[in-house]
């Protein structure tokens, strides 16, 4: 099964009703339902795969691992997730990366910086600069390194899974107050942290004029 998915673009989400139709079609072997299910989520997958691995081979390897798990369990009779495929989706995708990055290291692996860039331009996250230079992408990336895993993963759900928030309390069981809290406070602390960054870089410029 070749999804060839870093060339691949995810179209529009689809609408509930039309999404459990897919769902049921795909579950009863028909490839042009799983063909539009790879097209509405392949890309979602594999961006945040990839955002964590910092690896496109590494991430199409994990999103290839998914879809044939999702092919696996959507022709089970068991098969229990509707209405809530999507975190069931991402809920499977963070398990493979989360297990990977610990199988690779105990340490954070760099977030891929046209990722990064994708969380300044979202919502009202206090990162108002649309042009945004190497420079603070790679502040956002050393930021992004310091966060807990807690707080990495809702940032990658929200923002590169596309989640709304009721979605991702779907996935994790956690309430949704917890959850904006939680998103709310890790924004926060990437903006303390790299205007932190950037205050010791300013000191450093002072200290060696």
């Amino acid at each position: 099964m070749e999804l060839a998915l870093s060339m691949q673009s995810s179209r529009p989400s689809a609408e509930p009703s039309e999404l459990s139709n897919i769902v049921a079609l795909a579950a009863q072997g028909d490839e042009n339902a799983w063909e539009q299910l790879v097209g509405l989520y392949g890309r979602r997958v594999f961006a945040m795969a990839r955002s964590r691995l910092h690896d496109e081979e590494l991430a199409e390897e994990i999103t290839q691992s998914v879809f044939v798990t999702i092919a696996t369990k959507l022709g089970q009779s068991g098969y229990d997730e509707q209405g809530r495929f999507e975190p069931w989706l991402f809920r499977i995708t963070m398990n493979r990366v989360r297990d990977l990055c610990r199988k690779r290291s105990r340490h954070a692996t760099p977030t891929a910086p046209e990722h990064l860039a994708s969380i300044e331009g979202r919502e009202n996250s206090g990162f108002q600069d649309k042009e945004t230079s190497l420079q603070q992408i790679d502040s956002l990336r050393v930021a992004m390194e310091r966060l807990s895993e807690s707080d990495r993963e809702i940032i990658e759900l929200r923002h590169h899974g596309q989640l709304s928030f009721k979605q991702i309390a779907e996935s994790t069981g956690d309430p949704i107050g917890t959850l904006l809290a939680r998103h709310h406070r890790a924004l926060k602390k990437l903006r303390s942290f790299i205007e932190q960054q950037a205050a010791s870089t300013t000191q450093d410029s002072e200290d060696e004029s």
